[in-house]
């Protein structure tokens, strides 16, 4: 499985982006797939997470403000991300793998290349 993510920038509080993470597989079911943010000097934690059902899991901290979406026929997962705040800053993974893992805030086995997100004051 890989994983490309795009759509990471530079934007200012308040404003809006949108991440895309289209996954490439061989036949392979994609179950769970999420995002997951790293600042420098902290590990991944879990930002948002959906299955292929639609169940959707969010920090607490972006709750309200952040959404995700995901196209199955595509393998393909969205992060609206609005009102956004300095502290959202950080780069973005897109992740897969046992849905359990992507879920629970773990990490499933499959990680994308990381996609910068920078919140200006």
């Amino acid at each position: 499985v890989q994983l490309q993510a795009s759509g990471g920038g530079l934007v200012q509080a308040g404003g809006s982006l949108r991440l895309s993470c289209s996954a490439s597989t061989s036949g392979f079911t994609i179950n769970a797939m999420g995002w997951y943010r790293q600042t420098s000097g902290t590990s991944r934690y879990l930002v948002a997470a959906i299955t292929r059902t639609g169940e959707t899991k969010y920090a607490y901290n972006v709750k309200g403000r952040f959404t995700i979406s995901r196209d199955n026929a595509k393998n393909t997962i969205y992060l609206h991300a609005d009102s956004l705040k300095v502290e959202d800053t950080g780069v973005y993974y897109c992740n897969t793998g046992q849905s359990m893992a992507v879920v629970d805030g773990t990490g499933g086995g499959y990680w994308g290349q990381g996609t910068l997100v920078t919140v200006s004051s």
